[in-house]
């Protein structure tokens, strides 16, 4: 197979720079699986932008190397339509890039190769292969990109020697030539592939810390209202106890002394009615607008909300919900919703994980609530101390309700929470 000298448009035509992210090849899988729920609305924006910088790639590579052919540089022949049929399909093979980024470059390599066996105008080594190098080392196929690029410039070099050229020439201008630009187009596509997913990280660490800033308001909220109830706890009570004081005295003077058991009950009424308005008033500030269906229940019913909200932070979270409504009492299914909070927190926060799936059930009185991610599993590093407090929450409160909760590694990875509560609170 005869390789005619290099074209001298080698070193002055690199590969097209293609628009966003692909949709194939592991890194733009990988990429749909971290995108954030905002994120994929603009799919189809996406997608055909990523058509038109493919078509655009294409045309490109078309255009630069048929010009190149009708340079007619170094050949054997004439320039046929069978050598315009190869720069076409050189161009017509990028089409797919995305989807199969080590086959196109194989294809393309193939095809030069091909393309000098027949005796064709040299259109050089790397230069057909650029687009196609770029790509597969922006879709992470790296390694490959440069085993092949090495390749092509191997066998080029080698047929070159066995040519006679002189090897002064071939170290100094040809195989640097030809190891530049793959080097070039490999290079180019690390690093739009490197700014992508920097871009990707920054957008999901903004999201999950916004949802972890309203997780501590919500927190915070909940600390209050529990000082809230305390304070009316404490209330009640006492007016309780100066009830019952004015009920025994108006028992014991009742026949004997009327006056005071008119006003011992005018007491009972006055502390009734001050203690029921102040009852309203409490109730009405701990009755918030997050307590209406619309925006999120706290129970069972509330955590197809938990899961979008959970959602828009980056993380895939799949609820199966096999409970009744009023299968369980409010306070077990609060305690419930609890638990899956936290164990979302901490799959978001601590685990690494992209998706999570929780599972409710009902079974002989109790409710089997298990929430399962593919993280990283139990592990001991200082970003896992976060987590651990939160496990002891959720076992300090499901203890409170009669119930357990055990958590650990996962069968097949990850990290599991299963709670276990009774359906209904005993007196």
């Amino acid at each position: 197979m005869a390789v005619p000298p290099a074209s001298p448009s080698d070193t002055g035509a690199g590969p097209a720079r293609p628009g966003p992210r692909g949709t194939g090849g592991s890194a733009g899988a990988a990429d749909r699986a971290s995108a954030p729920a905002a994120d994929r609305a603009t799919a189809p924006t996406r997608l055909g932008s990523e058509r038109a910088a493919d078509l655009g790639l294409a045309a490109v590579t078309v255009l630069v190397v048929a010009l190149t052919v009708g340079a007619g540089l170094g050949s054997e022949r004439d320039p046929s339509v069978v050598a315009y049929v190869f720069a076409v399909g050189f161009g017509a093979v990028l089409l797919v890039r995305r989807r199969r980024p080590v086959t196109v470059l194989l294809v393309t390599v193939l095809g030069i190769f091909a393309y000098y066996a027949l005796g064709f105008p040299a259109i050089g080594q790397a230069l057909p292969a650029a687009a196609a190098l770029y790509s597969a080392a922006e879709l992470d196929r790296t390694r490959a990109a440069l085993t092949i690029g090495g390749v092509l410039v191997g066998v080029a070099a080698y047929f070159r020697i066995t040519e006679g050229l002189p090897a002064t020439y071939l170290l100094s201008y040809e195989l640097l030539t030809n190891v530049t630009l793959v080097v070039a187009a490999v290079a180019l596509g690390v690093s739009v592939r490197v700014r992508r997913r920097s871009r990707l990280d920054q957008e999901r660490l903004r999201l999950a810390s916004l949802a972890e800033q309203e997780l501590e308001a919500d927190q915070r909220l909940q600390a209050q209202r529990v000082r809230i109830a305390r304070d009316l706890h404490d209330s009640v009570g006492h007016t309780v106890s100066v009830i019952a004081v004015h009920a025994n005295v108006a028992a014991e003077a009742v026949g004997c002394d009327d006056a005071l058991v008119a006003a011992s009950l005018e007491q009972v009424r006055a502390a009734t009615s001050s203690t029921l308005r102040e009852l309203r008033s409490t109730v009405r500030l701990l009755r918030t607008p997050t307590d209406d269906p619309a925006h999120g229940t706290v129970g069972l019913a509330g955590l197809a909300a938990l899961a979008g909200s959970t959602r828009s932070a980056g993380l895939d979270v799949r609820v199966d919900l096999d409970v009744l409504d009023d299968a369980v009492d409010g306070a077990i299914g609060a305690g419930a919703y609890r638990i899956v909070q936290e164990a979302l927190t901490n799959a978001l926060r601590h685990a690494g994980a992209q998706r999570v799936e929780v599972h409710a059930a009902l079974a002989d009185g109790w409710l089997d609530v298990v929430v399962r991610d593919d993280g990283v599993g139990a592990t001991r590093t200082p970003a896992a101390a976060g987590a651990g407090q939160g496990l002891r929450g959720m076992a300090e409160r499901a203890a409170l309700l009669g119930g357990t909760v055990t958590s650990g590694a996962a069968d097949g990875g990850g990290f599991l929470v299963h709670a276990r509560l009774p359906a209904r609170l005993t007196a």
